[in-house]
């Protein structure tokens, strides 16, 4: 049977679960230095109180069967940028290379389509990080350009990926 996954509001109540999968290194080496390690249950409710406070809703717990397994989100973009959004997601390791994400990411972009006036849609991805960038390309995003040497993550410097997908 397959899993029913769904994009939803955090909820207080959701922390412990947030708190136990982002708790992990292989995420954090997977996204911005001020997303925290360790994660703790406070960086966890800090961040739901947050999200809570947004509108429109900007992040979302991806669900799986009713069980958190990861959040997803958007940055919208200001000045002249402003008909561009940025995407960003995580899973919890136990959720991975099981099409969780590609099927999250979709779910966002139907968000995106009903909530937000934009053209441009782009995710910045460690050169390291190929399930992310195959999560995208199956979503209709396509490789923009390498940005050499853009990124230190963990002491290492390395290429950044930018992945974009066109609405029009």
């Amino acid at each position: 049977m397959k899993p029913h996954i769904q994009l939803r509001p955090w909820k207080k109540e959701d922390a412990q679960q947030l708190a136990s999968i982002a708790n992990n290194k292989k995420i954090w080496l997977n996204v911005r230095d001020h997303f925290p390690h360790p994660y703790t249950n406070k960086n966890a409710l800090d961040w739901i109180a947050h999200t809570i406070q947004q509108k429109p809703l900007l992040n979302m717990a991806i669900t799986v069967d009713g069980n958190i397994a990861g959040s997803i989100g958007i940055l919208p973009k200001e000045d002249v940028y402003r008909k561009s959004l940025e995407i960003g997601y995580f899973l919890g390791e136990n959720y991975w290379g099981k099409g969780i994400a590609t099927i999250a990411v979709s779910l966002l972009l139907d968000y995106i389509s009903k909530q937000f006036d934009v053209v441009r849609l782009y995710a910045e991805v460690f050169e390291h990080n190929t399930a992310s960038m195959k999560v995208l390309e199956k979503n209709g995003f396509h490789l923009e350009g390498i940005r050499q040497k853009s990124v230190i993550k963990n002491n290492v410097l390395m290429n950044d990926h930018v992945w974009v997908k066109i609405l029009e």
